[in-house]
């Protein structure tokens, strides 16, 4: 890979250890904040950091029917995206008992939207698209559980926390909304704009989607009053 690749991923990763820095100097002064929650915060970008230092070591990619396939974002996301739903709805649920059966079924939702991801990247002609599909159904479960069933749960409690979960659930859908729309674009899908195009949106997009939730998620528990002691 050439060098403007390899410096992109290694700021990329630099970015991720000083938000992982960032929510442990956090977790020093929780403010009521429940340590699930940093912990969480601080996996996430952990996780991602460790993936994309395989990519910029130029590792974590392999040439499928003529284009480069980066299965390292796909070990990137299969653990980091389960865990940003997991805190957003911990965070939906701050002050009643955790719906279990609601959170099992959005993470199993995202597994199979990224598994399936990941195969159609193997994937050629009409596959490719076929496996898509299957993601992108998938993802629209999750878009429908999220505002849905755990914004009804929010909305149940108090208004500060109602306004802080539709502010994160807004933001977290709008940055993923662009992860399927830049694979179908991009190389893996119609490669209507092109490998370097793609890079930079796969750096931009989880930047914001990991270490942007996780530090506003933070600072807007920080500001509510602390949950009664119940466990996750």
């Amino acid at each position: 890979m050439n060098s403007e690749f390899v410096m992109l991923h290694w700021i990329y990763v630099a970015i991720m250890a000083a938000g992982a820095v960032a929510v442990a100097i956090m977790s020093r002064n929780p403010k009521g904040v429940p340590k699930i929650d940093y912990l969480i915060a601080f996996l996430i970008p952990t996780w991602s950091g460790i993936a994309y230092t395989s990519m910029a070591l130029g590792q974590g990619m392999v040439e499928v029917a003529d284009q480069i396939s980066f299965y390292a974002r796909y070990l990137d996301w299969v653990v980091t995206t389960p865990l940003l739903l997991l805190s957003l709805c911990v965070t939906a649920m701050y002050y009643v008992k955790k719906n279990k059966v609601i959170i099992i079924g959005i993470i199993v939702a995202d597994i199979v939207m990224i598994l399936t991801g990941l195969i159609g990247d193997f994937s050629t002609g009409i596959n490719r698209y076929i496996w898509f599909s299957i993601g992108v159904a998938a993802f629209l479960i999750i878009l429908w559980l999220i505002w849905g069933p755990i914004r009804n749960i929010s909305y149940k409690q108090n208004k500060e926390l109602y306004r802080l979960y539709l502010f994160l659930a807004g933001y977290l859908s709008i940055f993923w909304i662009g992860y399927p729309a830049v694979w179908i674009v991009g190389p893996s899908g119609l490669n209507l704009v092109s490998q370097r195009v793609d890079t930079y949106l796969f750096i931009f997009l989880p930047i914001f989607s990991k270490v942007g939730f996780g530090l506003l998620n933070l600072a807007g528990l920080r500001k509510l009053k602390s949950p009664l002691n119940k466990s996750v």
